[in-house]
């Protein structure tokens, strides 16, 4: 190694390339938690609305006035159809929590990958500095065995 010359990381473009890795992976972590709030946001609409129509079915039951067959079955195959989308809904934030997860542990490892390489790259910055320091010093150890060669001469 030459005197002086500058630290260069030799795999300094796989420690690029795993800190893109990790930015990629935070992303796609951010978007999976987005779907799944909007996910959760649905589910709490379809609670409301499947709430809002059972109510209305009680209050329709204890008023005790006419109401026709048809309209009771058109009301029961409403309530169906939201318990139904309640349940497709219920397996997509699941489904959602899942991919949450897996994009989790995927930032998690990308992490640690790209955090080696830095601790890598520090130990050798730091040894690098360690031989430098002692080159030198054994370059003026040098210059002063010289200087007291010349004037015990």
């Amino acid at each position: 190694m030459s005197q002086g010359s500058p630290f260069r990381f030799r795999l300094e473009r796989v420690r690029a390339l795993r800190e893109r890795q990790k930015e990629m992976a935070r992303d796609q972590l951010a978007q999976a938690a987005q779907r799944l709030a909007g996910s959760q946001g649905r589910m709490r609409v379809l609670d409301a609305r499947l709430e809002r129509v059972r109510d209305e079915q009680r209050r329709i039951g204890e008023e005790a006035t006419e109401i026709a067959v048809s309209e009771l079955q058109a009301r029961q195959a409403y309530a169906e159809h939201i318990e139904a989308q309640q349940h497709a809904g219920a397996g997509e934030v699941a489904r959602c929590e899942a991919d949450v997860a897996v994009r989790r542990d995927a930032l998690g490892a990308a992490a640690r990958e790209q955090q080696t390489l830095e601790r890598l790259k520090e130990r050798q910055s730091a040894e690098h500095s360690r031989e430098l320091a002692k080159a030198e010093g054994a370059s003026l150890d040098e210059v002063a065995l010289d200087r007291f060669r010349r004037s015990a001469a």
